[in-house]
């Protein structure tokens, strides 16, 4: 069945009876995200028409809308009164050459967050509260505005990042931040890849609030926002502290460049996987020039200090699986594939293996919420 055909429910009560008597099915948004993790073979059941934004409140910092609602549009409405979401979602869309509107649901489900994780924390750092519909066809509620309450979990957080294997989400409520009057983003150029992740420790250690860390395409990029006085004073002094590093330009109001670091453009056009690592800042260079020497890693991208890198290999094989897998764990980090095509995808485990204990845990909390597989079977694990 085509995205075209998907089962699109108008409200939460015909999605939680679409699970209660069918499935299983693939959830979808806007068909964005669907390169994510292993292949799904199931019946498409879309969220696109839970889309009312059923509580804003600029004065209190508040959205409250289905998880089908357009995050273009959603932006736009909070643009309009000065605010935006805190964790600069990502779009997957270039890297993953996929197109279809992006969703809040999306977003919540998959964690997406972008450069300003470092300063204001993740999705599920902003994510208040949730509406879900479980494996039975049950209403479970959350957090925010909250028919059933649940004891015992914190499913706020246990749902977003769960890639929906766990429950269909129906609503998301967010805290909101205002936009800044003005950013400034310093830019180093002809850094080797440890002198820059060296450069931006020490900016992140500044007093200078930086919003943003990255290293990308040459370029070693850091980011202060707020009042125009303020962030005049704090660039000219982040200048200051890293003059070891080189002269750094100063650019006011850029989110272009920003954007492509969120949404790792610069390895959106190249030929092969991309994976999705998560070290120790220190640590990121290290693994990169190891996995090189391995014939395992091609090009990098750097964000979050250096604490996530985006890397580009070979999708020959196992796509350097083995290889990175066992260098991260070496170090106590972990390695997504985030890029690839079906059949590595199938052969390859997307995200990575957990341990036996955990393993188990996650297996229980699968047979609890959904205990018949319906819903995303096989999207995180077989």
């Amino acid at each position: 069945m085509s995205l075209a055909e998907a089962l699109a429910p108008a409200s939460e009560a015909e999605a939680a009876e679409a699970v209660r008597d069918g499935g299983p099915f693939e959830i979808v948004g806007g068909g964005a995200r669907l390169a994510l993790g292993r292949p799904v073979e199931a019946a498409p059941l879309s969220t696109l028409r839970l889309d009312a934004v059923t509580l804003y409140e600029p004065q209190a910092l508040t959205l409250v809308a289905g998880a089908g609602a357009r995050l273009d549009a959603i932006e736009a409405m909070l643009a309009a009164e000065g605010q935006r979401l805190p964790f600069e979602p990502m779009d997957p869309r270039p890297l993953l050459g996929s197109d279809g509107p992006l969703t809040l649901g999306g977003v919540a489900a998959t964690n997406a967050s972008g450069p300003r994780r470092i300063q204001a924390g993740a999705c599920r750092d902003s994510l208040i509260g949730v509406r879900l519909v479980d494996g039975r066809g049950t209403v479970l509620k959350n957090g925010g505005r909250v028919m059933k309450n649940v004891t015992g979990y914190d499913l706020v957080k246990l749902m977003c990042g769960a890639y929906g294997v766990l429950g269909l989400l129906t609503e998301v409520a967010f805290k909101l931040q205002p936009i800044p009057e003005t950013s400034a983003t310093l830019v180093l150029r002809g850094l080797d890849e440890a002198r820059a992740i060296a450069a931006l420790s020490m900016a992140l250690g500044s007093p200078f609030d930086v919003t943003g860390a990255a290293h990308a395409a040459g370029e070693t990029l850091a980011r202060i926002e707020g009042f125009e006085a303020s962030v005049a004073y704090r660039a000219a002094e982040l200048r200051k502290a890293l003059a070891a590093f080189g002269e750094a330009e100063i650019v006011m109001d850029d989110p272009a460049r920003w954007a492509a670091v969120r949404d790792a453009t610069p390895l959106a056009g190249a030929q092969g996987a991309v994976w999705r690592l998560s070290l120790r800042p220190s640590d990121g260079p290290k693994a990169v020039a190891a996995l090189r020497e391995a014939g395992a890693a091609q090009d990098a991208l750097y964000d979050w200090g250096g604490g996530l890198v985006w890397l580009l290999t070979p999708e020959d094989g196992d796509a350097g699986a083995a290889a990175i897998r066992a260098e991260v764990s070496r170090r106590g980090g972990h390695a997504t594939l985030f890029r690839a095509g079906q059949a590595t995808r199938r052969a390859v485990a997307p995200f990575h293996p957990e341990p036996a204990p955990v393993a188990a845990l996650s297996a229980g909390l699968r047979a609890k919420f959904d205990p018949a597989g319906k819903l995303n079977p096989g999207r995180m694990a077989p």
